[in-house]
């Protein structure tokens, strides 16, 4: 599923082709997404121009002046900056069309939304109860030794709680957790200020780091542009059990906990509670 890096790189590869231009056409080739696309979705929209284009954790943001469409990738889905006249293939959903170039929606698994929230776009029920955004000010060590108090959660699990911090999912957990050389399955309140200070460099660091990659192509994730990302040419133990760790060489292990896989260098990241 497209994470917090692969949102961000499709924001930022479409927000200059499409933001100030007015909306012309609105077509739905396939409105059976995760939740059906509203029929209505064009009557407040087309004919108006995209104010701006934003992320809010794992979801796009196009802002109208009475509301914003909101748009979640799913599994594997992608939106790309477009031809107009170019001809649909067999999983391109929605074209929203800006005179002669489109945001196309592909979405094979059609797990992905587009949905309509008038007015603010944060009072709709997937983005009201949402945590902080990661790469903001003051999400830093300080806040993650205060909100980890009396936790006894594995902190790989509390990195991927929304409501608490939005878009680190397994991928840049994983990671985050190998950089600050913290085992997945610490448990929350265990870490002190000096390894909440590192955690909270290295979830920074590995998000930026990825945007700067252009996220992950861990399936068929592409950018607004059409690319696909390359960050998984740098993984320390996301999907690599057995491999040897790029730092000491013991093999990467695996674990399952609450039902998602893990990945850890039993040498590098030692269990301490």
């Amino acid at each position: 599923m497209p994470e917090l890096p692969e949102v961000e790189t499709t924001c930022r590869g479409i927000r200059p082709h499409v933001e100030g231009r007015v909306l012309t056409t609105l077509r739905v080739r396939n409105p059976r997404l995760r939740q059906p696309v509203p029929e209505s979705l064009a009557a407040p929209i087309v004919g108006l121009p995209l104010r701006a284009v934003r992320r809010r954790a794992k979801y796009l943001l196009l802002d109208f002046a009475p509301g914003s469409v909101i748009v979640h990738l799913g599994m594997s889905g992608s939106l790309r900056v477009v031809d107009a006249v170019l001809p649909a293939q067999k999983h391109d959903h929605l074209d929203l069309v800006f005179g002669d170039i489109a945001l196309r929606l592909r979405d094979p698994r059609r797990f992905g939304l587009v949905l309509w929230q008038a007015g603010d776009a944060a009072s709709h029920p997937l983005l009201a109860l949402l945590g902080r955004e990661p790469l903001e000010e003051g999400v830093d060590g300080a806040w993650l030794f205060r909100g980890t108090r009396g936790l006894r959660q594995p902190i790989k699990h509390v990195l991927m709680d929304a409501r608490r911090l939005v878009g680190v999912g397994n991928i840049y957990a994983a990671e985050s957790l190998f950089r600050a050389r913290i085992h997945p399955l610490e448990p929350a309140d265990a870490l002190g200020r000096q390894r909440c200070d590192r955690l909270a460099r290295s979830v920074r660091d590995t998000l930026a780091e990825a945007i700067a990659a252009g996220g992950s192509s861990l399936r068929d994730f592409v950018g607004g542009d059409g690319r696909p990302g390359y960050f998984q040419q740098q993984y320390f133990v996301y999907g690599r059990e057995g491999e040897p760790c790029r730092v000491c060489a013991a093999p990467i292990r695996r674990f399952v906990s609450a039902q998602r896989s893990s990945w850890f260098c039993p040498h590098c990241q030692v269990r301490r509670a």
